[in-house]
Parts: C-alpha cells; sequence; structure tokens
C-alpha cells in the first residue's frame, strides 16, 4: 500500500514544508508527497506565484478541486481526493499536524499516522549552500551587536545609570540599536534578549528598564534571514564600568567551560557526555545548581541546540543523549546564574566535523569589561 507524506501549515512558520517547498507562505496550504513527487494545493491568489517559485513537481488548483467535490468541499476532502486520485488511502503527517483535520481525514476513510521526528532526517545536516546562509546571518548580528557595543563604549556612567547623548540606555534603548540594525541587513529579529544585572539570571528574560552600570549585561540575538530564513544565534556578557571580583571569576569559569565544550565537539560524540562535564566542572569550582528562594541557581539549561531553519532543532548538547554528526550546526552557551552576582552566558555557534569543529562566530569574546 502506498502511503503520502500530507502536511497542512504555513511555510512562513513550519521549517518542515518550507525545506520540501522552499515557497514562502502566510496561510496554511496542504503539500502531498508519494515517493519522491511533491505537490502543493494552492488557492487562486497563490496559484501563479507557486508555479513561478515553488520547488514542486506539481501544483494543484484548489477551485478545480473544489469545484470537483462541490458542496461541502472541506480541506479534509480536497487532501482525501489529492490522495485517492493517486492510489493512495494512508498518509504520514508531523506531529504539529491539525488534530481535527486528522480525524476528518480518518473518517474520510484515510489512514493517518504520526511520522516520529525528525521529518526530514536530512535537515539535521547542513548542506554548503544552507552554511554559507548561517554564517551570513551571523555576520549581520555581529555587525548588529558591535553597534550595541559601541553605543556602551561611548557612554558615560553617571550615578546608578548609564547615558548617551543625554539618555538614560535601557533595555529597550539597546535592543532598538541592534534590531534596527538586523532589519537593515535583511535580517528579522524576535525577543533579541538585553537583560542587566539580576534580570539576566532568568535566561529567556528579554530586559527591561535601565541598563544598570558594574553589572553583567547578556546580549542574546538569533535572527532569522529575510532572505534565506536561515537563523544565527549569538550571546555576549558584557559589563559597562567596573567588574566586581565575583563577576570576573563567573566570566573566566563560562569562558573556559565554552571553549572547553567547543574542543570537545566532532563526529559522534554524545551532546550529553559535554554537557555533563560542564555541570560537573562547574560544580568543582563551587557553582552549585539548586532552588534558592523559588528560583533555580547556576547552570539549569542545555548547553547547545541546533541551529537551522528553526532557530531551536536537532541535535543537542544537553541532558538526553544526542550524537553529532558531521555538517551539523550547533550552538555552545554554557551559563552561570546568581541573583547578586549576575546572569553570564557566552554562545557561539559550530559546524561539526569529522574531527572537531569549525566555529562558525567570529565575534570576539575574551573581554568582559567595556
Amino acid at each position: 500500500m502506498k502511503t503520502a507524506l500530507v502536511m497542512y501549515a504555513a511555510s512562513e512558520t513550519d521549517a518542515n514544508l518550507f525545506y520540501a517547498t522552499k515557497f514562502l507562505v502566510g496561510d496554511p496550504v496542504p503539500f502531498v508527497q508519494i515517493g519522491r513527487r511533491k505537490m502543493l494545493v494552492l488557492s487562486d491568489l497563490e496559484i501563479g506565484r507557486g508555479r513561478d517559485e515553488a520547488d514542486v513537481d506539481e501544483i494543484l488548483s484548489l477551485s478545480d478541486l473544489s469545484r470537483r467535490i462541490g458542496k461541502g468541499a472541506t480541506m479534509a476532502r480536497i487532501i482525501a481526493l489529492t490522495l485517492k486520485d493517486r492510489g493512495v488511502s494512508a498518509c504520514d503527517v508531523p506531529g504539529n499536524f491539525p488534530l481535527e483535520l486528522a480525524d476528518q481525514l480518518r473518517a474520510l476513510k484515510i489512514k493517518v499516522t504520526a511520522k516520529p521526528a525528525p521529518l526530514y532526517p536530512e535537515r539535521l545536516l547542513k548542506t554548503p549552500a544552507e552554511i554559507r546562509h548561517i554564517e551570513a546571518a551571523q555576520r549581520a548580528t555581529e555587525e548588529a551587536v558591535e553597534e550595541a557595543l559601541d553605543v556602551l563604549r561611548r557612554a558615560k556612567i553617571r550615578g546608578h545609570k548609564i547615558y548617551a547623548n543625554g539618555d538614560v540606555i535601557t533595555s529597550e534603548s539597546l535592543r532598538r540599536v541592534i534590531d534596527v540594525a538586523l532589519m537593515e541587513r535583511a535580517c528579522v529579529a524576535k525577543n533579541t534578549i538585553v537583560a542587566s544585572g539580576d534580570q539576566g539570571c532568568d535566561p529567556h528574560n528579554r530586559g527591561t528598564g535601565p541598563i544598570q552600570p558594574d553589572q553583567t549585561l547578556i546580549l542574546d540575538v538569533f535572527p532569522r534571514s529575510a532572505k534565506s530564513h536561515y537563523y544565527a544565534d549569538m550571546t555576549r556578557t558584557v559589563v559597562k564600568g567596573t567588574p566586581s571580583a565575583a563577576i570576573q571569576k563567573q566570566y573566566r569559569a563560562v569562558l573556559d567551560a565554552q571553549e572547553g565544550c567547543i574542543a570537545g565537539v566532532k563526529h559522534g560524540v554524545n551532546g550529553k557526555v559535554l554537557h555533563d562535564e560542564i555541570r560537573a566542572n562547574f560544580e568543582k569550582q563551587g557553582y552549585k545548581t539548586e532552588p534558592r528562594k523559588g528560583k533555580m541557581v547556576g547552570y539549569f539549561h542545555g548547553t547547545g541546540h541546533g541551529v537551522g531553519l528553526d532557530i531551536h532543532e536537532a541535535p543537542s548538547i544537553g541532558g538526553r543523549d544526542s550524537v553529532l554528526e558531521t555538517n551539523a550546526v550547533v550552538t555552545v552557551e554554557p551559563g552561570l546564574y546568581y541573583p547578586g552576582i549576575g546572569g553570564v552566558r557566552i554562545e557561539d555557534m559550530v559546524l561539526v566535523t569529522k574531527s572537531g569543529c569549525r566555529n562558525l562566530t567570529k565575534f570576539p569574546k575574551e573581554s568582559l569589561r567595556l
């Protein structure tokens, strides 16, 4: 029995559909793949552009299929007709396939089975073209962060605040510098993190209010290229002013852990082993991971994740077994977080090779103080 692969999604937000079609569309559309033959069902609004741009074998008209069905031409009936026209009565779907649509297909005598991730295993290993796309996004990221740091370098500390051109520098104003710089480089930023002091102890706190002198400032920037739709990801921690001895010690511990992990990345290595080594070394240095006053402190997130058409994808360097393979792109981003001292995180992206890895990040990280 032939089985099709079926998706119903918007490729602007669904990386698997964009990977399969190279066609960007904002509303959900049906996609059917039987063997190596790929088909898209498009409305009159999109069909002309789809025939020009989509990397598929066949574009089907939603209007034509609806007319054949007549009254009650639901999306389930349109997909079922597309399958039955080709002698198919079973399909695999991704885990995010709409449950209601799956139930409707089953009611139409189509066998629907959820396919375990990854839907396209080849997405995990990047081609030379994909690596170039990621590096291009990374260069834009680095240039945007440099613009933000230049603002801080030229700024003046007065009391407990930092001023540039007479205005207090805030997380919001510095984030605007980064996001605008990325937009000028055809990249789209979302949820850029600019978190000062204890705000940085919550790794996903975007940061609000005035940036504090003499305290850590985490800049975590992960834009998507508007041209290629691939992501980049980089984090740097800096201090405007004079870092305390505790901050300097914490920064050195994170930097050493990050560089040690990068040195250990290579084909065939289990990411969990690398992650566990970092946690053990932090513990030996007295950096305990534990709950304090209802919040976790220490090192309580994974060390890295894959980057590509999704900002977080396989493989991983973390608490679960995940073997790294040649041409995977992963982040390496250990961190330590202690209220009263602040958060420190340093992140690069690396390309896994047979004998080691190539760091795709060129931005300096050795200097903490601006």
